[in-house]
C-alpha cells in the first residue's frame, strides 16, 4: 500500500525545564512537565534534563515527532516493519466494558491521551469534539484515553471523567478506561502506537494530549506532540479519509 504524505502543521514550544516557561507562551500549559518526565523515567541522568530539551525544536519536524528510521527525508512516513495493527488489542471502556478494536476496521482513528485539569484541556476537547463532528460520517473515530501519569492531572474516577468530557464538551467519541501510557504498566495498545513511531526522548509519551492518527488499515501513520491542536491534524486527517 502506498504511503500518504501528511500536510505540515505547526507546535508551540514546550517549557526547557521545571521552571522556565516557554518562549512561545506567556505561559507554559502544564508546568510540572518536566518534571513529569523525569519521573515517568525512573532515575535518569540529570543532564538529559537540563539540556534535553534544547534539542527539542531539532526533535520535531512541523509540529511532528521525527525519528530518522521511520520518516525519511522528504518527510513521507515510512511504515514500521511490524505485521501487528491496532485491531489485534481489546480494550476496557469507560464502564469497564470489553472493546475489540477491530470493530473500528476501516476508519480513520485518532488515539489521544486525555486529561481533565490540564491547560491544554479546553482547547483540545473542544477541538476534539469539532473535528469529531465535521468527519465522523466519513469514516473517523477519535479513541479517548484517560491518563493521570502526567502531573496527577485526570484524578477523577471513570464515572468523573466520563461525566466531564460528555456534559462540559459534548464529547461524542469512545471514551476508554483510564490507563497509564509510560512505565512497567503501559497499556499494551500504548506499547503497540509508542513502537510503530517514536519521538524526542525515545518513545516515551510526553504529556497530557499527545496523539496518534491511524490509517485505514489500523497502522500508525502519524505522531503529534501535545501542543499540535486537533485543528493542525484536520488537513491530515482529511487526506486520509479521502484515501
Amino acid at each position: 500500500m502506498a504511503s500518504i504524505s501528511l500536510s505540515p502543521t505547526v507546535a508551540t514550544g514546550y517549557v526547557q525545564t521545571k521552571t522556565k516557561r516557554s518562549p512561545s507562551s506567556s505561559s507554559a500549559p502544564c508546568p510540572s512537565m518536566a518534571f513529569s518526565i523525569k519521573s515517568s523515567l525512573g532515575s535518569s541522568k540529570s543532564s538529559l534534563f537540563q539540556h534535553g530539551f534544547s534539542l527539542l525544536q531539532s526533535s520535531y519536524s512541523n509540529g511532528r515527532f521525527f525519528k530518522s528510521r521511520h520518516y525519511s527525508h522528504s518527510g513521507v512516513y515510512a511504515r514500521a516493519a511490524t505485521e501487528k495493527t491496532l485491531y489485534d488489542f481489546t480494550v476496557k471502556d469507560i464502564d469497564g466494558k470489553d472493546v475489540p478494536l477491530s470493530k473500528f476496521k476501516g476508519k480513520v482513528l485518532l488515539v489521544v491521551n486525555v486529561a481533565s485539569k490540564c491547560g491544554l484541556t479546553s482547547s483540545n476537547y473542544s477541538e476534539l469534539s469539532h473535528v469529531y463532528e465535521k468527519y465522523k460520517t466519513q469514516g473517523f473515530e477519535i479513541l479517548a484515553f484517560p491518563c493521570n501519569q502526567f502531573g496527577g492531572q485526570e484524578p477523577g474516577s471513570n464515572t468523573e471523567i466520563k461525566q466531564f468530557a460528555c456534559t462540559r464538551y459534548k464529547a461524542e467519541y469512545p471514551i476508554f478506561d483510564k490507563v497509564d501510557v509510560n512505565g512497567p504498566s503501559t497499556a499494551p495498545v500504548y506499547q503497540f502506537l509508542k513502537s510503530s513511531v517514536g519521538g524526542f526522548l525515545g518513545d516515551i509519551v510526553k504529556w497530557n494530549f499527545e496523539k496518534f492518527l491511524v490509517d485505514k488499515n489500523g497502522k500508525v501513520v502519524e505522531r503529534y506532540p501535545p501542543t499540535t491542536s486537533p485543528f493542525q491534524i484536520e488537513k491530515d486527517i482529511q487526506k486520509l479519509v479521502a484515501a
